[in-house]
């Protein structure tokens, strides 16, 4: 089943349940999927390697906007973004750990023949597309970088 037919099924589930910060969320993705869509030069169709990109654009988005929330002090605004969060991420591929991508930032630096800081580039190309979906990019660039200098 697509992400957009699971999405309007999901739509329904909560309009009935009367759940909004969940209808809200869901409502969200609904519209990042059609904007896709419909977007210049597009097919009129969206993969699942872009649909994946777009949750993983707006879990990102949620997380920025709720830390800049709390360093407002804006705790009422964080939680809301917080909740929207753990919606989205229902549709995300389980998330690796620091320990579990360290091993494969450690494979992908040993295939790429990595020395140094100045690698990171290569070690990056390779590891956002080994990870897309399963870890977020500023966690493992923080890796690779600890690797590569340290």
């Amino acid at each position: 089943m697509s992400l957009k037919v699971q999405i309007e099924a999901d739509i329904k589930k909560a309009m009935l349940a009367r759940q909004k910060d969940e209808l809200k969320a869901l409502r969200a993705i609904k519209s990042m999927i059609l904007l896709a869509e419909t977007e210049k030069g597009g097919s009129g169709d969206v993969s699942e390697d872009a649909e994946l990109k777009l949750l993983m654009k707006a879990v990102k988005q949620r997380k920025d906007s709720a830390q800049i929330y709390k360093d407002q002090g804006r705790e009422d605004l964080a939680s809301t973004e917080e909740a929207e969060i753990a919606v989205i991420e229902k549709y995300l591929p389980k998330q690796l750990s620091e320990a579990e991508i360290k091993v494969e930032l450690e494979k992908i630096i040993a295939q790429v023949g990595a020395t140094g800081p100045q690698d990171m580039g290569k070690v990056m190309g390779m590891a956002s597309k080994a990870m897309a979906g399963k870890a977020d990019g500023k966690t493992i660039s923080g890796i690779v970088k600890s690797i590569l200098v340290g």
